[in-house]
């Protein structure tokens, strides 16, 4: 019978455990502000994996990085209703610049109330948008291509760390063309960096597709999102990218003389990752000893525990465990040095041990005076943790073995994760529903973990979406997106008898 580190398990309680794990893995913690949290320095230090190794891929499709005011003149969410609607009820105003005090308290200033007021960032297509109005004035200009690195404000009512919160980071892509085509390429190219990314470095396999009308970015034309599958059966929105068109373009004026001297309204487009993604990561690789990170995001891939005795014996023993670090960060793992920390910590070594298996550290190395004495250590792997009579899995080997496979086991974590998550996916995904009564009932057989159904649908739209909207709203299921590897549809719709368009997947979501 193994005894796992956390006090509740996925299967007893999976929203419980969620937060379990976050506390114990020291990821995040309340900030005082509902819906805003503390990043605390592990679950930062994966966000800084995640922003080093995106950012990397976005600079190499030719984008920049640059930056943008976090406050918006409200007036420019007016010149784009559909925009304005789809975060109004989100967003943050500034309206004072002043504080003062009266009868013991501090108030906003009246004399201080501002001439127009300022909405907190919730996304920044409007103020980019007037930027590009004054640096886009003819074909040469064009193609722009930025990235931003930056926090939002969305005042969601019901949060959740790094799944749902007021405030949370993130990077916004924003481009603008000279041509749909052009403009639909880059949209199509930055779904694929995302898809890219996720699996091969979050080791979290995703559902790349379109999303259906009702599920589109405010102003958008068309919207795509890869969409992961989470332990508990639901599908969590991991990265979107928008096709814009002329929305935002004729709302901000991004006018340009094409090569015969004609005016045309550019063509853009906005794309973006969050830290949802490191709830995703919890959610998609956690276990019920806390967080397993993918080795390429881990702040720290190898952590080295000397068992020091305050004696005589214990400066050698660090000089040893510094030897075994020297030589880690002279290897390389998917093309970085490997990231080794020795742990001084003034703390039992038992304790530092099941505090680096929750916080999810691919590899943790303990070494003792007899370890030491035998030029061996003792080596657990967060993939293979335990052995089958329920013991901890650390096996004793010697120094230079396991120096010398210690990056063929960190890309066997890597493989190991994605695909245990692919495993899970793939046989959660029912195909072979072909009515509305057959998704009803596999949603009311399907328990507390369901997956995820890819239907036949005819893609209707406006009032005729509404309806089967409202009828999937009964059931908490919603759509995600229409797979772009789905097989080609040769039925009917399971939602309104007329000749099948496409498939697309139906599930309960986050």
């Amino acid at each position: 019978m193994i005894k796992h580190a956390l006090n509740v398990t996925r299967e007893g309680d999976f929203a419980q455990w969620y937060q379990t794990v976050i506390t114990e893995a020291d990821m995040a913690e309340e900030s005082g502000v509902r819906g805003c949290m503390v990043i605390r320095p592990w679950g930062y230090g994966i966000w800084e994996r995640i922003q080093r190794l995106l950012d990397d891929r976005i600079k190499a499709t030719g984008h920049e990085n640059c930056y943008f005011p976090l406050f918006i003149p409200l007036s420019y969410f007016e010149k784009e209703a559909e925009h304005v609607d789809g975060f109004a009820k989100e967003m943050a105003v500034v309206t004072h610049h002043r504080l003062i005090h009266k009868d013991g308290k501090m108030i906003p200033d009246p004399e201080a109330k501002l001439e127009e007021p300022l909405v907190v960032r919730p996304t920044s297509e409007t103020v980019i948008g007037a930027a590009f109005s004054r640096w886009v004035q003819s074909w040469r200009d064009l193609p722009v291509l930025i990235n931003q690195w930056a926090n939002v404000v969305r005042w969601e009512m019901r949060t959740r760390m790094f799944l749902r919160t007021a405030e949370f980071l993130w990077q916004e892509g924003h481009t603008a063309h000279a041509s749909v085509a052009e403009a639909r390429e880059e949209t199509m190219k930055m779904l694929e960096v995302y898809r890219s990314f996720a699996e091969e470095c979050v080791a979290m396999p995703v559902v790349a597709g379109e999303k259906p009308e009702n599920e589109r970015f405010p102003g958008a034309v068309s919207t795509y999102s890869i969409e992961a599958m989470m332990q508990d059966g639901k599908a969590l929105q991991a990265g979107t990218s928008h096709f814009l068109g002329t929305t935002f373009s004729s709302a901000q004026d991004i006018k340009f003389q094409n090569s015969e001297g004609q005016q045309e309204l550019a063509q853009t487009t906005s794309w973006g990752m969050s830290t949802r993604m490191i709830g995703g990561l919890i959610m998609t690789h956690g276990d019920d000893d806390g967080l397993r990170v993918p080795p390429r995001i881990a702040p720290w891939q190898v952590a080295i525990v000397p068992m020091l005795r305050d004696n005589d014996e214990d400066a050698a023993l660090i000089d040893y465990c510094k030897t075994i670090q020297q030589a880690l960060a002279k290897q390389y793992a998917f093309g970085e040095p490997v990231r080794a920390l020795l742990d001084l910590r003034a703390i039992k070594a038992v304790t530092k041990r099941w505090g680096w298996i929750k916080k999810g550290c691919p590899i943790v190395v303990e070494v003792g005076g007899r370890d030491m004495a035998g030029g061996n250590v003792s080596v657990t792997v967060r993939t293979d943790l335990y052995k089958e009579d329920g013991k901890l899995n650390s096996a004793i080997v010697a120094q230079d073995a396991f120096l010398a496979d210690a990056v063929g086991t960190l890309e066997n974590v890597q493989k190991a994760l994605f695909d245990q998550a692919k495993a899970r996916a793939d046989a959660n995904i029912v195909r072979d529903v072909t009515d509305f009564a057959g998704l009803e009932s596999y949603f009311e057989k399907a328990g507390k973990f369901p997956g995820w159904v890819e239907v036949e649908w005819a893609k209707p739209s406006g009032a005729d979406l509404d309806k089967v909207v409202e009828r999937l709203k009964a059931l908490k299921l919603t759509f995600r997106n229409v797979p772009n590897d789905a097989a080609p549809a040769t039925g009917i719709c399971i939602f309104t008898g007329a000749p099948a368009v496409e498939r697309i997947l139906v599930a309960r979501a986050y």
